[in-house]
């Protein structure tokens, strides 16, 4: 898988993570709909990894590349890690340091890109990257970048979303495009820039990563009750917190859409 081309990347809105105030920790914000119905399947499965490898987060260093306002990273350092935060929008590292602060957690945050990461090789024995690989202009450099800034035998959790049929119905007609449904901003994914798992495994032997596995996830709700409570929003009947409430992913194997996976830096 190569760099995409500058006229898909023109498609994504990445801008929408550079709005001024908090756009990730206000309930009622489509961002939040991250840690309501995202983190539980993503932050499990990364204390599954974790439990799987034996690893003692307090005695680790972690880094997160596309942190966001920080709604995994919070839970990366209540894991234990010694953790760090990059992003290229000031923004949302703005609204990061702030949140981190007033729940008194120690979290490193700069701004910074994939493509950049402003640490020296070998600096972190864990690194996170989820809901970012599909967001990026050139994917091969960002696991080159990964892979730099991991220890020998470090691991890297990530989590992205696969260019299938269903994926383009899904992630990018219902939640997007189709007014009756959607709940996401126009063009915040765009479905040329999903990532097959072969594409994603390639990518990390390329890179020094030995690939270990994926593991996929669904709807805790059947697809006719996500679309009517999505309706329920766009009516005005919910809003972003209701939906938080009663729809979040969960464990599967289906690898149609959102799935994630573990690495880990040949020694």
């Amino acid at each position: 898988m190569e760099k995409v081309t500058a006229e898909v990347y023109s498609q994504i809105d990445n801008d929408v993570y550079k709005k001024e105030g908090d756009i990730w920790w206000k309930p009622d914000t489509v961002l939040h709909i991250l840690k309501t119905s995202v983190n539980p399947w993503r932050v499990g499965y990364a204390r599954e990894v974790i439990q799987k490898l034996r690893i003692r987060a307090t005695d680790q260093s972690a880094l997160e590349v596309g942190c966001g306002g920080g709604i995994l990273t919070e839970e990366i350092r209540r894991m234990g890690f010694a953790t760090t935060g990059i992003d290229p929008a000031e923004e949302s590292i703005h609204t990061a340091r702030n949140h981190a602060r007033s729940e008194r957690l120690d979290i490193r945050y700069e701004t910074g890109s994939g493509e950049h990461i402003p640490y020296p090789d070998a600096s972190f024995d864990v690194v996170f990257c989820c809901d970012v690989l599909e967001h990026v202009e050139d994917l091969p450099k960002v696991i080159s970048e990964i892979s730099r800034v991991l220890k020998p035998n470090g691991v890297f959790i990530y989590d992205t979303i696969n260019r299938t049929f269903i994926s383009k119905l899904v992630a990018i007609k219902i939640w997007q495009e189709w007014k009756r449904w959607a709940f996401m901003p126009p063009n915040l994914h765009v479905w040329n820039m999903f990532i097959r798992p072969d594409e994603i495994k390639a990518l990390l032997q390329t890179h020094g990563l030995e690939w270990k596995e994926h593991v996929g996830s669904k709807p805790n709700i059947s697809i006719p009750k996500m679309l009517s409570f999505l309706r329920k929003r766009v009516k005005g009947e919910w809003t972003f917190v209701e939906l938080g409430k009663n729809f979040r992913l969960v464990e599967d194997s289906d690898m149609n859409i959102l799935y994630g996976g573990y690495a880990i830096k040949k020694g």
